[in-house]
């Protein structure tokens, strides 16, 4: 898999080990670290974008590539498009490449459902709304969504998009510009005050990161093509996420608030239903259960 020793990937490594699966990790430690990869798991420290990642999934007879390393902050998209999708793009077609050479089967794609629809006509949106995102970031992972269905088409190969809602949980970066629950989380044990970007009514769907990994497991030798949310269907504004990390966090100050931010959707949310029907996976991680072990992770680094 890629992205292994990230945030999300850590988790679905640590998971896939636990499952008996051999599990080697393609990461370049721009983000992730080490100290995530879990016991069992073969780390190769490359980025996906190189000839050396490539001719690794060759040489490994790779069967199920679980694609997660990514440039995936929304506002760095907006600065840098170019190396958005330098990264997010090219470095998906340089693995598909390699792998329709090879015995590459299947693809289990980390996507994005909190950047994909946009503005959304409908709350939650299922995976039929319309998708126009707003965000560079939001248009690459669109763009990597239709790659793999052409890859599908033309050479046979078999591809479960999973589209994330905003996932929170333990190893989350707190020092980059996403992850709000982690930043907020470090800043608040921290006795720092959170700081709102905009006015705190912009909601989103915040996805426990258990939820993901079992959405990820059963992925796994899916046939076919498909696409799935992975999102609660509930919307939580900002200030309310930041008064229950405050409430976690024992600290009482009142949070501060900034400028806008371009790139940024005002709500974002979306439903699970077909994951549930179709692969039996229920989303249901309540923030009163998730936002207090997240805080609880961070407290104890």
């Amino acid at each position: 898999m890629t992205g292994g020793a990230g945030f999300i990937g850590s988790h679905v490594a640590e998971a896939l080990v636990r499952a008996g699966r051999r599990v080697l990790i393609v990461d370049d430690l721009s983000s992730g670290r080490k100290e995530n990869v879990p016991a069992g798991a073969e780390l190769a420290v490359l980025d996906v974008r190189s000839p050396e990642a490539a001719a690794l999934l060759v040489e490994r007879e790779v069967e199920v590539l679980v694609h997660h390393a990514a440039q995936m902050d929304v506002r760095r998209s907006v600065a840098d498009p170019r190396f958005d999708a330098d990264v997010n793009i090219l470095g998906l077609l340089n693995l598909l490449e390699a792998g329709r050479r090879a015995r590459l089967q299947q693809v289990v794609f980390a996507s994005t459902g909190g950047a994909i629809y946009g503005e959304q006509e409908r709350f939650p949106a299922d995976e039929e709304h319309p998708a126009r995102p707003v965000s560079p970031y939001g248009v690459a992972k669109l763009a990597c969504e239709r790659y793999l269905f052409f890859y599908h088409c033309q050479y046979g190969l078999d591809a479960t998009c999973l589209r994330y809602a905003n996932v929170y949980g333990p190893r989350q970066n707190p020092h980059g510009e996403a992850g709000v629950v982690a930043i907020f989380s470090r800043r608040l044990l921290d006795r720092q005050p959170a700081v709102i970007n905009g006015d705190g009514l912009q909601t989103r769907d915040y996805v426990y990161v258990e939820d993901v990994v079992r959405a990820n497991l059963a992925a796994l030798d899916r046939p076919g093509f498909a696409t799935f949310n992975v999102g609660t269907g509930i919307e939580t504004d900002v200030s309310t996420l930041s008064a229950l990390i405050a409430e976690a966090a024992d600290y009482g100050q009142a949070p501060g608030y900034g400028p806008a931010m371009a790139g940024e959707q005002r709500r974002s949310c979306i439903s699970s239903e077909r994951l549930l029907e179709e692969l039996s996976v229920a989303v249901d991680t309540p923030l009163s259960r998730g936002i207090p072990a997240t805080v609880a992770w961070f407290r104890g680094q």
